[in-house]
């Protein structure tokens, strides 16, 4: 069925196809999530490109990551062609609700982003730290947040803070889009490095998951070229349909919080009760440069 989003049409198929099916969550359902949630999106998602994975028999079937855009899709579209090691991808730019609503009829059930923009695909304007509970036990992460939150505040940075909608939390942090992708997870790995340093029971770098020894791994490995992020608001492959929300930050404090909690059900009752936290993203954005000199 021809529908018609801001003036882009879409033929719309299989409304009625479930792709949660222990929510009961349909692809239609899904496709007027991400109609209405787009507003909330589109800053994280605007000029960036994108890479997206497509689950066309819903959660329980086959599903794959796509980074180039096909053929097929329309020519109102907008792609971005980048370079990679050995060859160019041409990423989707979603700049419209029309694109969105389209890849969620493509049955993308996940967003993911760049770090930076198609004008300056080399130098990021934020950088994540990427936390995982050890365990089933979520406090250690919401410890492992806090503490980078004051490490970076003393650097003159503002991190945001929101669950994955999966198993963890990312910490992100808006900057200038002025350093090199080397150069900011360099900054990353001198933050995660102070951290672990001043808590090392809690904490660590070690990526081998048998000598973490019960800490929380403070991942940096997403502030690489061509490397993505879940973007906020995008949905999970998870049985509830669970969505990555922006948190403020007397949540993470909170004991009760899990990182699944916000799902496509009940995300726009918090949106309808409070303020977006990630509303100011961009506002919030500081010089790495001069954090640096503070680290």
């Amino acid at each position: 069925m021809a529908e018609t989003i801001d003036g882009r049409t879409i033929d719309i198929t299989n409304r009625e196809k479930l792709f949660y099916p222990e929510s009961g969550v349909t692809k239609g359902d899904v496709i007027d999530y991400y109609s209405q949630v787009f507003p909330h999106m589109e800053p994280h998602l605007r000029g960036r490109p994108v890479s997206f994975e497509r689950y066309p028999d819903g959660i329980g079937g086959t599903h794959f990551f796509q980074k180039n855009a096909s053929d097929y899709f329309p020519d109102w579209i907008q792609t971005a062609r980048l370079e990679k090691e050995d060859g160019d991808v041409d990423y989707v730019v979603i700049d419209e609700r029309a694109s969105l609503v389209f890849l969620a009829d493509q049955a993308a059930l996940l967003i993911h982003v760049f770090l930076s923009t198609v004008d300056r695909p080399h130098r990021p304007d934020r950088f994540i730290f990427d936390l995982d509970p050890p365990a089933d036990d979520f406090g250690p992460v919401r410890q492992a947040a806090h503490i980078l939150r004051d490490v970076l505040e003393e650097a003159g940075l503002h991190p945001l803070v929101m669950t994955t909608g999966s198993k963890g939390l990312h910490v992100t942090t808006p900057i200038y889009p002025e350093s090199e992708y080397d150069d900011v997870r360099a900054f990353a790995r001198r933050v995660a490095e102070r951290a672990a340093e001043a808590h090392p029971e809690e904490l660590t770098l070690e990526q081998r998951k048998e000598k973490r020894q019960g800490r929380v791994y403070l991942d940096i490995i997403r502030n690489t070229y061509g490397q993505t992020a879940v973007c906020p608001y995008s949905l999970r492959a998870r049985p509830e349909a669970s969505v990555a929300t922006p948190l403020d930050w007397d949540e993470v404090a909170d004991a009760g919080l899990r990182p699944d909690q916000y799902t496509l059900t009940n995300v726009f009752r918090r949106l309808g009760q409070k303020r977006d936290p990630w509303s100011r993203f961009e506002d919030q954005a500081e010089s790495l440069q001069q954090a640096s000199e503070r680290v």
